[in-house]
């Protein structure tokens, strides 16, 4: 009879040693009560202004100004939602900040991701020196900017107009930085040079290897530089007006006036502005989550 002695380096590892390096291999990590107690806190605290505007936004305005204020939904929500779409006609400056919105995040992703591109990757005299001038542009307030922008679409008589906003958004210092960063470690040296081998040309490199590539970095920028556009407030407010050719910030601005604003009806104004925001979020959050740890993995 033989009896196999087991050394002490061989023993059974204890449940904790093996939940480690099962970890560690790949496996599914569980948080504790602490990390769970900190998620909720830190989600409370981030959904509490927003059910707050829809609390006040469902009362009047003589119950907000009681102490203590209300913490639980009124009867007044779809009716104040109802005054306000149509005292400030929100309909059209929906629609106008859909599209300025959405031309200015397309075409700051699509110039950013070439001009980040030729930043990260190609070689040509002056490029160090041309990339410090754009990150010196993302240092200079917007501000100072305003007084010759608005001589330039007050000679080109665009005031009141929608391309007044769109131009001056067309480009991002922080999207080509961004981008650049981004395609640095994304996009091997390698795969652009066998492309070159096969004859394919600049563009057609940029086309077919630099946007697939960067595609989870152009989400990310895209989702960043919508919600910058929907919620800019001071250049549209110079050049565009209430009765106009408003924007939905323009448009809120002016909602509620008197010699009493009526918070009630600013704070319906006021959700109705984010939802937009919080359904396109809803609808690409989840692709744009997976496409930023895609490109991790792949980074």
């Amino acid at each position: 009879m033989t009896t196999t002695l087991t050394k002490p380096s061989e023993a059974v590892e204890p449940k904790r040693a093996r939940r480690s390096k099962s970890a560690r291999a790949g496996g599914t990590m569980h948080a504790g009560p602490i990390a769970y107690t900190i998620l909720v806190l830190f989600s409370i605290g981030s959904l509490f202004p927003l059910v707050w505007t829809a609390i006040a936004a469902s009362r009047n305005n003589n119950r907000l100004a009681e102490t203590p204020p209300p913490f639980w939904f009124g009867g007044n929500l779809f009716h104040n939602l109802d005054v306000a779409w149509n005292e400030a006609n929100l309909g059209q400056a929906f629609l106008n900040t859909t599209i300025v919105a959405g031309i200015s995040a397309i075409t700051i992703v699509v110039l950013s991701t070439i001009a980040g591109f030729a930043f990260a990757k190609l070689r040509f005299r002056g490029r160090n020196i041309l990339m410090l001038t754009v990150i010196g542009t993302m240092m200079v307030p917007p501000q100072l900017s305003i007084i010759p922008l608005y001589m330039m679409v007050a000679k080109l008589n665009w005031a009141d107009q929608l391309q007044a906003v769109i131009f001056p958004s067309l480009v991002s210092a922080f999207g080509v930085f961004f981008m650049r960063q981004y395609l640095i470690q994304a996009l091997p040296d390698e795969l652009i040079e066998a492309a070159r081998v096969d004859g394919a040309s600049s563009w057609r490199v940029v086309w077919h290897i630099v946007f697939p590539a960067a595609r989870p970095a152009m989400a990310v920028l895209g989702m960043l530089m919508f919600v910058q556009a929907w919620n800019d407030f001071l250049w549209p407010f110079l050049v565009l007006t209430q009765t106009g050719n408003p924007t939905v910030q323009v448009a809120l601005a002016g909602l509620g006036r008197g010699y009493t604003p009526d918070q009630s009806l600013i704070m319906a104004g006021a959700l109705l502005g984010t939802l937009p925001l919080l359904l396109v979020f809803a609808i690409f959050g989840k692709q744009i989550v997976g496409g930023i740890m895609q490109g991790a993995v792949k980074g």
